[in-house]
């Protein structure tokens, strides 16, 4: 049996948030005006091979007439909830009551009940009616207290909730992360028995789609890494002068290029995490000078020193592949003057930029060209402002409809995370793609990174605030 949910309770008390944020897609809608809900709507949300059904219905008009009426033929509790039934069936009551009617059909029909109210709100009696309604369905139930401005009355709400309702969570719909989501799975798992192997198999469910979205996050930064350290525009023409005059237009074309793929890769994360209708700002990709200035390294990719290790690693690597090929005859030389060669090179390279180039080629011609990127930094740049996203996409709620104010991660912070294993690996790897190569796993390289980049602390993050 598959699990449903209605969420119900007084107008304008967050009841939309509460199932945009269970349902974890914005694009359910949500509104606080008042009375924005006014007919029962089902959401299918499906996780895996697991689901359930989560139902927002219109608010509570007139709780008090309804309880009058109920109360008529004065039933007794085991009654009750055919009373509720005749309720529904009563011409008039459907004519007089059309909310309530809307409200209570698919508890009776069958779901659970999330009653949500405001704990910034003081409480009163007039919500003693609808609680009271609640209970006479005799359907399993939860009370949710959404802190939509403070938490000044939530002790009172507390108190008051738990005379009518078996648990009662604290649940901001806007700022609610997913262990809070899955321990209101857990809870209804424990008080209706029926459906706690369906709950908990959505629980197992949940944590494996945590892991799907990390490795399709993965992918999508290899590939976006591969594709953006690899491409180059040219443009062959008959003179030289002619090859100049197009270097301005291929600069422009190749750093519009550059700008979008990375643009598209965000959005395509964003489609992972189901925040299909995001605002987000974000500071521009700096392309070229500006990305490389020694001032701004230690905010964007690697400082000197870093890059000078990952140079002198990289030239090991080829050096000893050398060494390998001469059957050791070289005595480790290769090894150690690639990592000097490398280690220089990358230091004393450190501000130049090989991005533009005009190039003459052989049989009179000659040929334009833009990019590739090979500065040994530009991949580290790349995955920090990638990783900032990753990060902010995990942990928002999506019942937020701020704007997710973009940045960049501190890459070379973040390295310190990773085993020394991990961290070569990425390094290795950054520095194939830097010199236009391919590289073989990558999204299976950068996990380890992606992991760590939701274990990091603000300490550890140099990335801005929203």
């Amino acid at each position: 049996m598959t699990p449903s949910f209605a969420v119900v309770g007084h107008p304008n008390k967050g009841k939309s948030s509460v199932v945009s944020t269970l349902a974890r897609d914005d694009r359910v809608a949500v509104s606080m005006q008042s009375g924005t809900t006014v007919v029962a709507e089902t959401f299918e949300i499906r996780v895996g091979e697991s689901g359930y059904q989560l139902i927002d219905t219109p608010g509570f008009q007139r709780p008090r007439k309804v309880l009058a009426w109920l109360n008529q033929t004065n039933p007794d509790a085991d009654k009750r909830s055919a009373r509720v039934e005749a309720f529904l069936q009563d011409l008039q009551c459907q004519a007089q009551f059309k909310d309530e009617i809307e409200l209570l059909r698919p508890i009776m029909a069958g779901a659970a009940i999330l009653y949500v109210v405001d704990g910034s709100r003081p409480y009163s009696a007039e919500y003693e009616a609808e609680m009271e309604i609640l209970r006479w369905t005799g359907q399993p139930s939860m009370a949710l207290i959404n802190p939509i401005e403070n938490q000044d009355y939530v002790p009172s709400w507390q108190q008051a909730l738990q005379q009518y309702f078996k648990v009662v969570r604290v649940f901001n719909a806007v700022t609610a992360d997913i262990d809070h989501h899955i321990d209101l799975l857990e809870a209804f798992a424990h008080i209706h028995q029926p459906w706690s192997a369906a709950l908990k198999l959505l629980v197992t469910e949940f944590n494996h789609e945590i892991a799907r979205q990390r490795l399709q996050s993965c992918q999508l930064c290899a590939q976006l890494l591969e594709d953006m350290t690899q491409y180059q525009l040219s443009q062959k023409v008959a003179s030289k002068s002619q090859a100049e005059s197009l270097q301005l237009l291929l600069e422009q074309r190749y750093y519009q290029w550059m700008r979008q793929r990375e643009k598209e890769a965000h959005l395509q994360l964003q489609a992972v995490f189901r925040h299909h209708q995001l605002a987000c700002e974000s500071t521009e990709l700096s392309l070229p000078d500006d990305l490389f200035d020694t001032d701004k390294w230690y905010g964007w990719g690697l400082d000197r020193k870093q890059l000078a290790t990952v140079a002198a690693m990289a030239g090991a690597a080829a050096g000893g592949a050398l060494d390998m090929m001469v059957a050791g005859s070289s005595f480790m030389l290769g090894a150690i003057g690639g990592g000097v060669l490398g280690s220089s090179a990358a230091w004393f390279g450190a501000n130049s930029l090989a991005a533009s180039k005009i190039k003459g080629i052989p049989m009179g011609g000659y040929e334009a060209r833009q990019g590739p990127i090979s500065n040994r930094n530009f991949p580290y740049v790349l995955l920090g402002r990638l990783l900032f996203t990753y990060r902010a996409l995990s942990h928002r709620n999506h019942a937020q409809r701020s704007t997710l104010q973009l940045g960049d991660i501190g890459v070379s912070q973040l390295l310190d995370l990773l085993s020394k294993s991990e961290k070569k690996d990425l390094h290795l790897a950054l520095d194939k793609l830097s010199r236009q190569k391919s590289v073989t796993g990558l999204a299976d390289i950068l996990e380890p990174l992606f992991i760590a980049t939701l274990a990091m602390t603000p300490q550890t993050s140099t990335e801005q605030s929203e």
